[in-house]
């Protein structure tokens, strides 16, 4: 099972992340919530709740319960080459 080992903010709504695959990524965010809406997905568009996030079990996760799987989020980012 893959988990999100670290999580970076890049840019205002980017962040770096690293997999337990050793695979590196960047999760855009703005381009997720683009085609998404609903109570807990409303509050990551505030730029300095979105910079609450943090790791939880390998999911990346904010405080208001929001969690996305490391396996969505594999499918979402943009994937560098592996280490």
């Amino acid at each position: 099972m893959i988990k999100v080992l670290n999580a970076r903010l890049a840019d205002s709504f980017k962040l770096e992340l690293d997999f337990s695959d050793h695979a590196h990524g960047v999760f855009d965010a703005n381009a997720y919530l683009a085609s998404r809406s609903g109570p807990l997905l409303d509050k990551l568009r505030e730029p300095e709740y979105f910079k609450r996030f943090f790791i939880d079990a390998g999911a990346l996760c904010w405080p208001n319960g929001l969690e996305i799987s490391p396996a969505r989020l594999r499918e979402l980012c943009v994937i560098s080459a592996t280490a």
